[in-house]
């Protein structure tokens, strides 16, 4: 690029010549002298709005101002919403525990001692120590200070509620437990003949103590365990013939006598009503027939005191008859 110069005082003439460098830096020198100024005019007007007042200047910030409240109550709303929420869903579920709890509570008859009745009270169910009610009266929507106080309580109580079920749970599970290793169930379907206790022996002919029950049936009927436990001896015997006899814990024991197979070994986890072997008539016997005995500790008991609950369940099984 040229550019001439004429002056007509000194009647001569000058020429420049531009070229791409040279416009370059007029070009940067102009855009940094824009932004230098603009830089400057922002920050005087920022610095001294307030004292000059400038009308523009004012409603500009008043309006980024106006924009950041709103913002600002719309997340605090959106939270308090949020919290509510949450907070309806405590109470619901504070309400379903409760409502589980007391259904555990009575069909368990136990105390579980967070408020809970226990059996023989007039009312077995839930004592809400919590419990509220009244006419209701509007009152002004919560603050997030007091819902937060409030979603804190809940979520105890709903802690507390779940401990509580926990405890009841646990109990539960021991009393079934126990249940389970209670000899209740009959080992073979039918009546026994021939009860506990002092009876005359079939052999001798003198009174002798018989130390559990006689199951008569056909050889090879299936024998079943009375109750779960642990397989301790499954061997043949001089007088009880080919014997089983089952660990159910706390020192209570059942055995099955005169089999004509054994279809399990000693060290065997067995479960209630499972086929541990078949009638048969081996060691001291007159025929085909299961003899099972009780025994706590070493201690024979009667079968009757365990068999009557199977008896409770099988009506055509008359306990009566044997005692």
């Amino acid at each position: 690029m040229h550019i001439i110069l004429v002056s007509s005082r000194l009647a001569t003439t000058r020429s420049i010549t531009l070229d791409g460098r040279h416009l370059l830096m007029l070009a940067t020198s102009f855009v940094f002298l824009v932004l230098l100024t603009s830089s400057l005019f922002s920050w005087l007007t920022v610095r001294h709005a307030v004292e000059w007042r400038l009308p523009f200047v004012e409603e500009m910030m008043g309006m980024r101002k106006t924009d950041e409240a709103r913002r600002s109550n719309e997340f605090v709303r959106e939270n308090l919403n949020a919290m509510a929420t949450r907070l309806g869903q405590l109470q619901a579920q504070l309400m379903r525990l409760d409502l589980l709890g007391e259904r555990l509570a009575a069909s368990a008859g136990i105390r579980a001692g967070t408020g809970y009745a226990g059996p023989g009270k007039a009312n077995d169910k839930i004592l809400d120590k919590d419990a509220r009610g009244g006419p209701l009266v509007q009152a002004r929507p919560l603050t997030q200070a007091e819902l937060l106080e409030a979603l804190d309580q809940f979520s105890r109580q709903v802690e507390s509620r779940s401990d509580a079920l926990a405890l009841i749970e646990s109990q539960l599970f021991d009393e079934r437990m126990r249940k389970n290793r209670l000899p209740t169930a009959l080992p073979v379907a039918g009546q026994w003949s021939s009860n506990f206790g002092w009876r005359i022996d079939p052999f001798t002919g003198e009174k002798a103590l018989h130390e559990g029950v006689d199951f008569p049936a056909e050889t090879g009927t299936p024998v079943n365990a009375a109750a779960g436990g642990v397989i301790l001896t499954a061997e043949t015997h001089p007088e009880y013939g080919n014997m089983i006899e089952i660990d159910h814990g706390d020192g209570l024991s059942t055995r099955y006598a005169h089999l004509s197979k054994m279809l399990v070994k000693p060290g065997m986890l067995v479960r209630r009503n499972q086929p541990i072997g078949e009638i048969g008539t081996t060691g001291r016997s007159t025929g085909p027939h299961l003899h099972f005995e009780v025994r706590l500790n070493g201690s024979a008991q009667n079968p009757g005191r365990f068999l009557q609950y199977a008896n409770a369940r099988n009506p055509q099984t008359s306990l009566a008859a044997h005692r």
